[in-house]
């Protein structure tokens, strides 16, 4: 079977300096990987270069079994959804912050509505349709800024450490909840963290990103109960799982 995502080769520098080093990443369609590594490591340049919101020195970034290079930018970006640590919403409804790409993309008002509807109830925030974004709690801003982005039924989604804000036990469900949905919906998924119980919970793959290189790639009990060398164990501590 064809893999959603594979990177080769891919270099990115800044300043003439490396900052990103993947001799080759693979992800399957509807698994959920998590890149982890402390700050500075590079997971949020690897979203960014998968977004092609970046451009690598060089390497292969190939989608559903084509370089992303033979589709425009615009095209390309159009298959995925990226959700940041801010969720950005717009000072109008959550419904109509839901609701908005969709209109960007000329969806009808009949199946917007539809969708919407949708995802508001997949994610438990129906009840806040009408509210203002201002008026939200962490957590159900973030919630909202998923929906925003599931709505638009992405091929790919890309979450970048986006329950950092948030309090434990608003962030404890959060990821359950995601869980859930993710696996319920065969969402492939690239999730960028610093928190190796997050990533635990949340993913059927763990890519350890340390110094800007990939170092070990693997089920969670795989980099958890073999970690490939003596940085990653250091790195991975004491860290109760």
């Amino acid at each position: 079977m064809t893999p959603l995502v594979e990177i080769t080769d891919l270099l990115v520098k800044r300043n003439k300096r490396p900052i990103l080093e993947i001799n080759h990443l693979v992800v399957e369609k509807g698994n959920i990987l998590a890149v982890v590594g402390p700050n500075g490591s590079g997971k949020t340049t690897l979203l960014l270069a998968q977004a092609r919101l970046i451009r690598p020195e060089c390497g292969i970034i190939n989608f559903n079994g084509r370089n992303v290079k033979t589709e425009t930018e615009t095209d390309y970006r159009r298959r995925l959804a990226l959700v940041m640590q801010d969720p950005l919403l717009f000072d109008t409804s959550v419904y109509e912050n839901v609701a908005i790409g969709l209109h960007f993309r000329g969806i009808s008002k009949t199946e917007t509505h539809q969708r919407v509807h949708t995802w508001l109830e997949r994610l438990g925030i129906p009840h806040l349709k009408e509210r203002r974004a201002n008026q939200l709690s962490g957590g159900e801003a973030q919630r909202v800024g998923l929906a925003r982005a599931l709505v638009l039924e992405p091929e790919l989604l890309l979450l970048d450490e986006p329950f950092t804000a948030l309090d434990p036990p608003t962030r404890t469900r959060l990821v359950d909840d995601l869980r859930i949905l993710l696996r319920d919906q065969n969402i492939t998924t690239i999730f960028v963290t610093h928190d190796l119980v997050e990533s635990v919970r949340l993913a059927d793959s763990i890519a350890i990103l340390l110094n800007g290189q990939l170092r070990q790639m693997g089920t969670p009990e795989e980099i958890t109960h073999a970690p490939a060398d003596a940085d990653i164990a250091a790195f991975l501590g004491n860290t109760r799982f």
